[in-house]
Formats: structure tokens, sequence, C-alpha cells
């Protein structure tokens, strides 16, 4: 019988198509990746940094787990214990049942597909709609995500065309822009429409009770606030300890996934719409999910609990560049649910080393998923013990040799042949002895050919050659160089920048004034930038609402904007609109803060504060006062209000998507154009 993983990999390998598609997302996620940690000063220092809050929060994960719960029922949502995918799927069909469900719109989220759960809600006679492009590309298609971060990474802008023309009715055409705008145009009723919103969690703070979802189409935002009731998926290890690791967390993310500083779009979300509320979901639901995650923490598989589900470990590893992620299959051909180096250890530990233990085979063990890990996740090492068999029964302090393991998922002559082995190289005299008959075996080879090509039977003669052996043991020819060679190796010159101890440095505080650095970061980003003043703001406003051609917006209240602004807008003709309203083509905030590192709107919630007139129009206008502008994240994240308002939103910037051969397009869900006017001068503020 064939074995799937071997047909998956040579038809991936033969597909012209594929391969242009990852070596085009590889290159271009691996560079934008450089370039984003460029502008993080003391990038390994924060990664260590973050490898121990992710370290703490497994090895006490009762204690946060216990904690964020309490948070989260104070906070009035409720909290459901899914010790399966099966108890998962079932408080999903619960909720939906008690509130007369149909349509539910779902955010991205790995962990749904890991219980499959569109399946079991499909079979329920619900309508499930994935709302992130790519995917609602790979749902058209019938597919499972072939990336953590980028679900069509495996198609071309041509292969997503003609899938839009057939079952959109889209007439056929490879325009990027083009396509954004039909999945806009057809998504945008499924919002509005939805019964129930469904999202995953990339975060959830035990110290505050927060969840953290991040997006850069606007699609999570739209799905926890839009329908009256929210869902959430959470895996049980995706806590943090407090606001500020969370700060950490969301610089390091976005800049190893997808090569930005930020995402555009940062629910916090504390609670379902309180009293007097204009906006957001009625009901929340949490469903803490763990499949397996409590067994992997007492395995020495438990690092892989560190992994914050960035896909950089995907876009490093020169395998999956060539196989992509269709091709991890188990030994019977069930896709495996997370792909690449972390799928190669996830998928065998959740889901079983006999079935899944052989991907952890497609590696080169080269370490640039270690490399390009943003919590330091010792990846090779993990690999390893996932080909020894070290999956299941054994805990960190286990120290048995590996020869006493079992391994699994690997065949019973390479097992016997690693035993050999083992008893070889585990006895010097005999280890030598083999290496000798080795040496004099390669002397007498011929050498017309200076490479050896192993039979295919092992899987290794396909396309990997391999030198010769040596024909003299390396410490004899160590020790037959010249003297002069060893003495030049002995002692490093004392100007070797390796003989000098190793110093640590402050991370540089940015000496750029906050506006200048804000302006940047958010033109950067697509957004505008106007400096006025007070008694200017209304005029400038009108002309930007009059060169497009509007005449109605959604704002906040007026106490929470500039004394007078409404009123004159009022009186120019503008209709004012303080509910949720699909027709309105602009939305006017306030902000709470504004983030000069990474040109952020932080927009809370809350009575006053619409958050759809900064999500469901085409052009948001937001107006901030000089003073409120904050260098960092971490300094935004701990204002007081962040904590009290039930849900905030941090907005850098335009919607946008590079779903489609990662051509990066404005416009997916949220707004298209953010103009932002800041006021100077000695104003109250604007919060």
């Amino acid at each position: 019988m064939p074995d799937p993983f071997r047909t998956h990999i040579n038809s991936s390998l033969a597909d012209p198509n594929l391969q242009a598609a990852l070596d085009y997302n590889a290159e271009r996620r691996n560079k934008l990746r450089q370039e984003a940690f460029t502008s993080l000063p003391g990038q390994q220092a924060l990664r260590q940094r973050a490898h121990e809050v992710r370290a703490e929060v497994i090895a006490n994960l009762d204690r946060y787990l216990e904690q964020f719960i309490a948070q989260v029922q104070s906070n009035g949502m409720v909290v459901h214990h899914a010790a399966d995918a099966f108890q998962a799927v079932q408080f999903v069909l619960d909720i939906a049942h008690q509130n007369g469900a149909k349509l539910i719109a779902k955010s991205k989220s790995m962990l749904s597909e890991e219980i499959n759960l569109n399946h079991a809600l499909e079979a329920a006679g619900l309508q499930v709609v994935e709302t992130d492009l790519g995917e609602y590309i790979v749902q058209l298609r019938g597919e499972r995500p072939s990336h953590i971060i980028t679900p069509a990474v495996h198609l071309r802008r041509a292969d997503v065309g003609k899938l839009f023309n057939e079952k959109l009715g889209m007439p056929l055409t490879d325009d990027v822009p083009t396509m954004t705008n039909v999945a806009r145009q057809k998504l945008r009723q499924v919002f509005l429409n939805a019964d129930i919103g469904l999202s995953g969690i990339n975060f959830g703070v035990a110290q505050t009770g927060t969840l953290c979802i991040l997006t850069n189409e606007g699609n999570g935002r739209m799905v926890t606030t839009l329908p009256p009731v929210h869902i959430a998926l959470m895996g049980i290890e995706r806590l943090v300890p407090t606001l500020d690791d969370l700060a950490l967390m969301l610089s390091l993310l976005p800049r190893s996934g997808t090569g930005q500083k930020i995402t555009v779009y940062a629910s916090l979300i504390h609670g379902p719409r309180r009293p007097g509320d204009p906006d957001g979901s009625r009901e929340r639901h949490l469903i803490l999910v763990d499949n397996g995650r409590n067994a992997l923490r007492s395995s020495l598989l438990a690092e892989a609990l560190y992994c914050i589900r960035c896909g950089a470990c995907l876009n490093a590893c020169p395998v999956f560049q060539e196989i992509g992620g269709h091709a991890y299959v188990g030994l019977h051909g069930e896709s495996s649910i997370y792909p690449g180096p972390i799928g190669s250890v996830l998928s065998p530990a959740l889901f079983g080393g006999s079935e899944f233990g052989q991907l952890a085979h497609a590696s080169s063990l080269c370490g640039a998923c270690r490399e390009a890990c943003p919590v330091d996740i010792d990846l090779p090492r993990l690999l390893l013990r996932v080909r020894a068999g070290m999956i299941k029964n054994q805990t960190p302090g286990d120290n048995r040799a590996i020869k006493e393991i079992r391994p699994e998922g690997i065949p019973g002559y390479l097992s016997w042949g690693l035993r050999f082995y083992t008893l070889i190289a585990t006895n010097p005299r005999l280890f030598t002895t083999v290496q000798r008959l080795a040496g004099f075996g390669a002397r007498l080879l011929t050498l017309t050919d200076p490479w050896l090509h192993l039979p295919t039977f092992t899987r290794w003669g396909y396309s990997k050659d391999f030198p010769r052996p040596a024909t003299h043991p390396f410490h004899v020819r160590w020790n037959s160089l010249p003297k002069r060679t060893l003495e030049a190796t002995a002692t490093l010159p004392s100007h070797s920048p390796l003989s000098r101890p190793a110093t640590s440095s402050p991370i540089p505080v940015s000496s750029t004034p906050l506006i200048t650095q804000f302006t940047e970061e958010l033109t950067a980003l697509g957004g505008s930038f106007t400096q006025c003043h007070l008694d200017e703001i209304a005029s400038f406003i009108l002309a930007l609402l009059s060169k497009q051609h509007i005449s109605s917006l959604l704002a906040w209240d007026g106490s929470y904007l500039p004394p007078g602004l409404l009123d004159n807008l009022a009186k120019a003709g503008i209709k004012i609109f303080h509910t949720p309203d699909q027709s309105a083509r602009a939305g006017l905030t306030g902000a709470l803060a504004a983030i000069a590192e990474t040109g952020t709107l932080v927009l809370p919630g809350g009575p006053g504060h619409l958050l759809t007139a900064s999500l469901l129009p085409d052009i948001h206008i937001a107006v901030i006062h000089a003073k409120d502008i904050l260098l960092s994240l971490t300094q935004g994240l701990n204002l007081v209000e962040v904590r009290n308002a039930a849900c905030i939103a941090l907005v850098s910037g335009p919607s946008r998507t590079a779903d489609i051969e990662m051509t990066l397009t404005i416009g997916v869900h949220g707004p298209k154009e953010v103009h932002v006017f800041c006021i100077d001068g000695s104003s109250t503020n604007l919060y």
C-alpha cells in the first residue's frame, strides 16, 4: 500500500504552481520578518523574556487558569470547560440551540479546525461562514488551511479568480483588489445577519480576564461586535500573566508572522455589552479547551505549548517551503491540522504518535525554525524526541536512555537499525573497531564517483547524496595536523570580540518627538495625519467629507469629541447617527490615546463610544490630542480606562490583507481609509 505521506510529498514537488506559490510566500514573509525586527531593539532579550513568560505559564498553568477564569466570570462572561473536542463542539451546539441560531459568522481559529467544528455545525443544520479572506477561500474549495497564518498560501491569484468565478459568479479576473471587493460584498451581509459570532483567542490575560483577538482585515472585530452572541474558543495554554506580558507578545507575534510591527486590529474584550453601551455582543461565552494539552504538559514535549501560533517556523522551514501544509498527513492519509515544524511536534503529541510521528522526519534539523521562533522554542530538540518516540508517559524529569523508548511512526527495520547503532555507539572499543572497518571499506570503493547513493527503500535515496565515509577516524586526522595549526586555534587575540566578556545594554529610548514618530508610523500604514488647532477641526473634517461626497456619519457622542464639533457639522448639513447604521460611509471617533511606536489608536467602548463608528463605514475619522500620544503599547495598556472598558479596539491604519498571493490590498472588512486629526495647544482632554 502506498505511503500517503510520501505520495503527498511527491505530488507537491511535482506541482509547479504550488512551488511558485510557496517560494513567493517564503521569500516575502522572511524578508518582511527581518525588516520588522530591525526596528525592535534588544530583540534577543525580548525573545528570551517571552520564552520565560510562556514557560512560567505552562509550569503553573492550573494557578493561572484559576485566576483567569475568576476574572473572566467577574467580568460577566460565561465560561465552559471542554475536556476534549466532543465537549467543545457540544457546548457550541448547545449555545446555538439556546439562542435559536441559524447563521454563524466565524473569525479565524485553528482550534476550531482542531476540533472539526465546521463539519459538526453543518451536520446539525447550521450555516457557518468563514470571514477571514484566506479561510473563506479554502472553505469555498472544501479544504483545510495550508498555513497557520495564511490559509490559502498554496494558491496563486489565478486559482482564486477561477474559484470566485465558479462559486460567486464573479467575472473571471486575476486582479486581487477586485477579488477582495467581491469577498467584502458577500461577507458584509453575513456579519449583519449572523446570530452568533465565533472567534479564536490569541491571548488571555490572567490578571484582568482580557480576551485578545488579533486580525488585519477587521473580521475579528466584526464577529465580536455585531452579532448578539459571541463564542470564543481558547486553548487552555494561551495565557499570559499580565497586560505588560501581553504588550510583549503583541510586539513579537506580528513581526514574526506577517512582518508587521502590530496587527491592524487588536480587540481587548473584558465582557459583554453593559447598560448604556451603544453596541457590542450582549452575551459572551468562553470555551476553554484541553483536548490533550494537560497530558502534553507532563511530557518531554511540553515546550511545544509555548507556541503563540505566529507561523514563523513554517515560513523559515526549507521542507515546508517545498511541500506546503497539505502534504503533512498521517499514516493513513489524515491531514495534520498543524503543519510545518511546530505541527510535526503538536500533531504526534495531541493526536497520536503512531499516526503522525512520521511528520518529524520531514525536517532537515537545520535550526531555522528555532531561529525564527519569537518565543525561542527548541524545535529541533522536540523533533528529535518525536523521532525517538518520546511522546507519551514521560515527564521532564524522566532520564531513561533513548534505547529504552519504543519509537512510534517509523518502519520496523529502521527501529532495529537504530538499536543496533546504539549498541555500537555506546561501546567505545566496538565503535572504534567498526570505524576502522568502515574506513577500510571506503578505501576499497572505486574513485569514479565521490558520492554514495542509498537504496530507495531507505527513503533517503530519492534525492539525497552522501559523501564517502572518511578513510581514517577523526582523532587520527586531527592529531596529524601540523602543530602550528593547533597553537593558532588554541588562543584568541585580545582584540577578538569573542575574547571580551559579554555585556548587556539597556534598550534605547526613542529621541524622536512623539507626534513626529506617530505621524511617520501612521502614514507608513496607509493612514493620513493632519495637525490643527481646535477652532480648525470642524472645517478640516467638512472639507474631507465634501471631497468624498459624504453627507452622513456615525459618531461618538459629542461629550467625547471636541466641544461644538458635532453641532458645527450638523449646521453644515451632515446627518449624525449614534447607533450602528450600515449606510453611513464615514465614522467619527475620538481616542483614549495614540501609540507613537506603532501608529496605533486606542479606542474604548462604552457609553457614548460607538465601536462600529470605527468599523462599519469605509472611512474612519479620528480626533486626538497631541498630549495623549504615548510612546509605547505598554503605556497604553496600563491606562485605567483600558481595564475598565467592556471592549478596547487598537486600530493601526486601514483594514488590509495579503491572503491572495501575498499581494497587500486595502479594505477587506474594516474601513478602507483612516484619517487622524491631531489637535495641538492646551485644549482639554478629548476623552
